[in-house]
């Protein structure tokens, strides 16, 4: 199957960057949102963005033109899927938003179209399960900011057949993409080491080892990481994180991927990092400030 239709569900940070990155590739795409502030965000953060790879000497005028034609928006899922030969769901990390999400895109998208979905930690088989094609069905998880990281963990559901996943190789390679195939558990691959990591950062923190830039330096100088655990956790989103790992939680019966109470009380405060302007660090106006939030340990 030739694909040039796509469609991406979500114009926050992850569905305005994978529509960039398709559009810039030369396929059509159609970014739809419920919300016509969030488009109008999208597009302006796509804007920003191919402006500053132009100054970078990274794209073209002529480029970012093309990029620009290659972008309709809309607001009616039925509307954006009519044609899609892909659609690539990037909404908010809830299961039962997902599954909304994804009985609309089974109802109205063409029977021959590949229905994928950037989440990461979702079960992939679980979300295959509600439509009529689970065949299709298939992870395609971006890591952020989509533009320039290169890693796609493409994860097959129970279902998902060999034709589908080696069209999402493909399509991955085409975007300049490494694509990794990894199978259906709780967290995938990227997720289920990562977030551990993270929440033993954060009881580090909790429990009184050292302070939140002491241990991002640490594993910035001392294991080559290019940002702290802690700042990282910042820019995922303290409530994605949580979400994550009571995801994993739950899928594995484990305690060990229980969120750390330090980790809860911040997300029940509102303080989920970079995007409420304050988590493990205070963020104003583009400029980080330590805070070492003491009020929550213990």
């Amino acid at each position: 199957m030739d694909i040039k239709n796509v469609t991406i569900i979500g114009a926050g940070t992850m569905g305005n960057g994978i529509a960039q990155v398709f559009a810039t590739n030369g396929f059509k795409v159609i970014l739809c949102d419920i919300s016509e502030d969030s488009l109008k965000k999208a597009m302006a953060t796509i804007n920003i963005n191919l402006e500053r790879m132009e100054k970078k000497e990274l794209i073209s005028a002529r480029e970012i033109i093309s990029t620009k034609s290659n972008i309709i928006t809309q607001t009616s899922i039925q509307d954006s899927v009519e044609n899609a030969d892909l659609i690539v769901e990037a909404a908010t990390e809830s299961v039962e938003l997902k599954l909304n999400i994804f009985r609309q895109m089974d109802e109205f998208a063409p029977s021959h179209a590949i229905l994928s979905t950037n989440t990461s930690s979702i079960s992939i088989t679980k979300i295959a399960s509600i439509t009529k094609r689970p065949e299709k069905v298939i992870g395609m998880h971006f890591m952020n900011p989509v533009p320039v990281m290169k890693l796609v963990e493409v994860i097959r559901g129970y279902a998902t057949s060999d034709q589908t996943c080696i069209q999402i190789m493909t399509i991955s390679g085409l975007l300049g993409k490494i694509p990794v195939e990894v199978n259906d558990y709780p967290g995938f691959v990227a997720n289920r080491i990562l977030m551990p990591m993270i929440n033993e950062a954060i009881y580090t923190l909790y429990e009184g080892v050292a302070t939140v830039e002491n241990i991002d330096t640490v594993m910035k100088l001392g294991m080559s990481h290019p940002m702290g655990p802690l700042a990282l956790a910042d820019f995922i989103g303290l409530d994605v994180c949580m979400s994550i790992l009571n995801i994993m939680h739950l899928g594995f019966g484990n305690p060990k991927y229980a969120p750390c109470p330090l980790l809860v009380n911040m997300v029940t405060a509102g303080r989920v990092g970079k995007k409420s302007g304050e988590g493990f660090y205070i963020y104003q106006a583009g400029s980080k400030e330590t805070n070492v939030s003491t009020k929550f340990s213990k």
